[in-house]
């Protein structure tokens, strides 16, 4: 943290939300008001009001031995339950998911049929064996299935981790045996753009990895031929269609694991950040309401992927505790075309809308048409996710989505966050174009130099919050010091977000992208660690270094400079291998844009790779200076090489 951050983007258009918004709105600055007087009796009163115990806690936060704070913590409850059960005497015919299939196949699924797949599948899980605190991997596409598999563990006690089906085996393998799961649930395969993600096949891989799995549970989606082994391997449907629709749920402490979900950090070795009961659902459930400003007829769309946070916390836990209606969509944006999300917006009338800034400069590079050709005055919010907004897109997306009568609301948080941590408040909030604007009620952020103190409106500096706050991350999987030392170990008491901000003339904040070695790519973060360690691991690489290059469409694109064994010189034919090579090591979503093979990489004398000059040589930005590398000549030859690097 050594790098001043600049401020160099200004925006003066401000937008105020409209009288029907505020009259109607779920927050008022009354929220505001309440947190700042008494933040803990803040929460305790989301925490009492937004969740059905078992037992009610008697303690709020329990601060003494930070930073492992923990929440509620002598309460009692099930997030199965609270997603289902409680909502089943008033609602049961009330629609969860509008499930929709890439090929065009659809289901709608009540409040009642949910609990009792959620049941049976419970029961099954429990006769392999599968009990309170056993973690279970999911690795499965965007099917109805995902979403029971996470409430079934929630509800028997089990912890889930679910792995993003983009993920290849050893990937996967990676992060079955960090958390020794004890079984899997995926599917033959997953649709993606008219293609069949070998997800069956991936899983098989990642065994020949592990010695944890005990069994396997396979969904019938694709209807390939797979290996199925005897007595390891069970089809979902023969193993779940005999079982009970009831199941009780597992009474569980707030402070139990929920799950695990591993996010890339600046070495190799992803981290997994684990949540609890909770203080997650209390985040959750909160921001929920209070962000989208749900309403009970409303029609929700977070266009996310269970394999990520953003699944967990606002396609599951938190609409279904809050007993939403919701889109979910099993595939790709243009499968089989680029009418795709707007035809099911048409057809559910779709109220709300969440979606990333990578899927709105890719709508914006397809055309206006594609939205203009359909009825979308069902909207009245729009929401993004996963990596700043650039102006631009925003305005984009307020006039040729929103028709310039929605808010829109550009959420700030993490993985580890759990939760919404900032983001304008329809009915409340002035937005502007770019801004995620302030933090949230109960949320105490700041904006800090490398000393740890604050910067003054119209500055930069790194995003840090100051006070716990109840849907956080309680650990790293297995490695609490790690979870020190990644978090906590910059500034005494404050979290580090590991993220660039900036305050404008106003106080409001702009997120300026990660400051470590975490690339930011179509909203996925990937290690540039893990990326090197997969090319380093190709036979005729000798030395890589991965950088992150602006990309008009993922936002953020993987650059990769390599240097070969026993030469300098490569062919196309080699970088397609080697991108190739990445993506079978890691998965698809981390396969280098573009690949330069160099004779030598810039490099300090004493040793370090200048990664930051390799951004600006992707980038073909002006050069600083160069005087302090060991290898200066070898800035001219990159620069040529890298001009015509791109792959795609």
């Amino acid at each position: 943290m050594n790098e001043k951050i600049e401020n160099l983007l200004e925006e003066n258009r401000k937008f105020s939300p409209s009288e029907n918004l505020v009259n109607n709105a779920n927050a008022t600055s009354d929220w505001f008001t309440e947190a700042n007087e008494d933040r803990i009796e803040f929460w305790k009163k989301q925490a009492l009001e937004r969740i059905t115990w078992y037992k009610e806690p008697t303690e709020v936060l329990d601060d003494s031995n930070a930073p492992f704070y923990k929440w509620f913590k002598d309460g009692e409850l099930n997030l199965s339950y609270n997603c289902l059960d409680r909502h089943l005497e008033t609602d049961a015919d009330r629609v969860a998911f509008y499930w929709e299939g890439e090929p065009g196949d659809t289901q709608e699924i009540t409040y009642q049929d949910l609990y009792e797949r959620v049941c049976r599948l419970s029961n099954a899980l429990k006769k392999l064996n599968v009990g309170k605190g056993d973690r279970v991997a999911i690795y499965l596409g965007m099917t109805p299935e995902i979403v029971v598999s996470m409430l079934a563990c929630a509800r028997i006690g089990a912890v889930h981790s679910v792995v993003f089906g983009g993920f290849s085996s050893e990937a996967l393998a990676d992060r079955i045996n960090d958390a020794q799961a004890k079984l899997v649930i995926t599917a033959d395969g997953a649709w993606r753009r008219g293609d069949i993600v070998p997800l069956k096949e991936n899983v098989d891989g990642s065994l020949s990895l592990t010695e944890y799995i005990e069994n396997v549970i396979v969904v019938k989606r694709t209807n390939q031929e797979i290996s199925m082994v005897e007595g390891r391997d069970h089809w979902y449907e023969d193993i779940t269609k005999n079982e009970s629709s009831e199941c009780e749920p597992e009474v569980m402490n707030a402070e139990d694991m929920l799950y695990i979900l591993y996010t890339s950090g600046t070495t190799a070795k992803p981290k997994g950040i684990v949540h609890t009961q909770a203080g997650y659902l209390t985040g959750v459930t909160t921001t929920h309401h209070e962000v989208f400003d749900i309403k009970d007829d409303d029609i929700y769309w977070c266009a996310a992927d269970c394999g990520w946070v953003t699944g967990h916390s606002y396609i599951v836990y938190g609409p279904l505790a809050n007993k939403t209606t919701s889109v979910m969509y099993e595939g790709a944006p243009n499968a089989p075309d680029e009418k795709r999300l707007w035809n099911i917006i048409e057809k559910y009338k779709v109220n709300i809308f969440y979606t990333a800034p990578t899927a709105i400069r890719a709508f914006m590079k397809w055309g206006v048409e594609h939205p203009q050709a359909h009825d979308l005055s069902s909207l009245r919010l729009l929401g993004t996710v996963g990596e700043p907004i650039n102006p631009e897109a925003w305005m984009w997306y307020h006039q040729n989505i929103g028709n310039e009568q929605c808010a829109i609301v550009d959420t700030w948080w993490q993985t580890e966050t759990g939760s919404i941590m900032i983001s304008p408040l329809p009915g409340i909030t002035d937005t502007k174009p770019g801004s995620a604007c302030g933090p949230l009620p109960g949320i105490e952020s700041a904006i800090i130099d490398e000393k740890g103190n604050e910067v003054g409106k119209g500055e930069g500096g790194y995003l840090a919050i100051k006070t716990p706050w109840p849907s956080m991350l309680r650990t790293v999987y297995g490695d609490d010091q790690r979870y020190i030392d990644t978090y906590w170990s910059q500034h005494k008491g404050l979290y580090f977000a590991g993220d660039g901000a900036k305050y404008d003339d106003e106080g409001y904040v702009w997120l300026l992208g990660r400051v470590d070695d975490v690339m930011n790519i179509s909203g996925h973060r990937i290690s540039t660690a893990e990326v090197e360690s997969a090319l380093v691991s190709h036979e005729a690489v000798a030395e890589a270094a991965v950088i992150g290059r602006s990309d008009e469409i993922s936002g953020e694109a993987i650059a990769a400079f390599v240097s070969l064994i026993g030469t300098d010189q490569g062919d196309e034919n080699l970088i397609s291998e080697l991108r190739q090579h990445v993506s079978d090591k890691i998965g698809p979503i981390a396969k280098p844009k573009s690949i330069v093979i160099t004779a030598d990489l810039p490099k300090t004398r004493s040793g370090k790779i200048m990664r930051r000059l390799l951004k600006d040589i992707s980038e073909e930005r002006k050069l600083g200076d160069v005087t302090t590398l060991a290898n200066a000549d070898i800035v001219s030859e990159l620069q040529s090489r890298a001009i015509d690097s791109d792959d795609e």
